[in-house]
């Protein structure tokens, strides 16, 4: 394949061209540095340069209140799992809100560390719906709640994050914004943490973004290893345990890219738009596809879909493929499709998709 391919992988997923091109262009010398960003010591006045400006941006565009720490970790989303517990549990009562199967993981994780319950569930409708937050069982006493304000498995998203206040709890919130950070603004006032796997919007697997009110560091339990104490690792800017320095030095040109484009107002509008494009096609079939997700709770980056009969899923892949629509089988465990279409996938490649799936329910409708 000599073309450069739309990429709709969940995760690690395409990362911007222009990104990737000024990567290359100085990865064997950077700013006239005389080494790649790979060789640097973390603690170089060169990669400190590169970390302090990827940490500006961060705050910059997600407009991250002073009173959060900007935490540069590595474990992934379900290192976090572990990791927040460990951090804010301490040892007492979290409540979980399952809406997918990353928040079953984490609620199964946190089990070992706390007493954790789940406040509310969406499983008996197939993951398909939001549980209103008037329904939550919310206890007394509580460490912090969690959420997964996306899921990249089921499609499934809160477009707003619930207000506990309202709700009558004084616990912090924790969301995973793993799988749409950066790809809307962030309601801090409403947060106590936030942690994000770098893979989908931001940069390379490795890279591990947590945003952590003040106000909770120092609680880690005794067991918490030094390395993933928050306060640690805030009080060593994020370099107590040697960073992911070249996931860091990614994300800080993502973001970058990110301003050009306009910044999180913008990127959210044309998420809207190739969400809106991609659903359309989808619900206007006919029912050749189907997305089973409530309307009011569809995902913009994560796009599951299937076709009416399984037996043409092989020959729907196979046909993207040749036109270079790459990474579009769904997760084995639910099947049939999904497209994702985080910040970095242009809208020309929703359209390309749109085209084929409309010839091929054509040809096979």
């Amino acid at each position: 394949m000599d073309q450069r391919a739309y990429n709709f992988a969940p995760g690690p997923a395409a990362l911007p061209e222009e990104v990737l091109r000024e990567a290359a262009a100085d990865m064997l010398n950077w700013h006239g540095s005389g080494m790649g960003v790979m060789e640097m010591s973390h603690r170089g006045r060169e990669f400190i340069s590169i970390y302090e400006e990827a940490e500006s941006l961060a705050r910059e565009l997600l407009a991250v209140p002073a009173h959060f720490r900007i935490l540069f970790m590595q474990g992934g989303g379900l290192g976090e799992n572990a990791i927040v517990p460990l951090n804010l549990s301490r040892g007492g009562k979290a409540d979980f809100v399952i809406t997918g199967s990353w928040s079953q993981k984490s609620h199964k994780e946190a089990q070992r560390y706390c007493d954790a319950a789940v406040a509310a569930s969406n499983q008996a409708d197939g993951h398909t719906r939001l549980p209103d937050p008037s329904s939550w069982q919310l206890r007394d006493g509580l460490s912090y709640v969690h959420v997964c304000s996306n899921e990249t498995i089921n499609g499934v998203e809160m477009h707003t994050l619930p207000d506990l206040k309202a709700l009558g709890c004084d616990a912090p919130l924790v969301a995973d914004i793993s799988s749409h950070m950066a790809s809307r603004p962030v309601d801090w006032s409403r947060l106590g943490l936030a942690f994000g796997g770098a893979q989908k919007n931001i940069g390379p697997a490795g890279l591990t973004l947590v945003f952590v009110r003040e106000d909770l560091l120092g609680h880690a339990l005794p067991i918490c290893p030094s390395a993933f104490d928050y306060k640690t690792v805030a009080e060593h800017q994020s370099m107590f345990n040697t960073p992911p320095t070249y996931g860091i030095y990614i994300a800080g040109l993502v973001f970058n890219w990110l301003k050009r484009q306009g910044g999180i107002a913008a990127i959210e509008q044309r998420n809207v738009e190739k969400a809106r494009l991609l659903y359309e096609c989808i619900d206007g079939s006919g029912g050749f596809y189907v997305n089973r997700v409530a309307a009011n709770c569809r995902s913009r980056m994560n796009v599951p879909f299937f076709l009416h009969d399984e037996k043409l899923n092989d020959s729907f892949l196979a046909g993207a493929k040749e036109r270079a629509l790459l990474q579009l089988k769904g997760h084995k465990s639910v099947g049939g499709m999904r497209a994702s279409i985080y910040n970095a996938m242009p809208l020309q490649g929703v359209q390309a998709l749109v085209s084929y799936m409309r010839e091929f329910a054509a040809r096979h409708g």
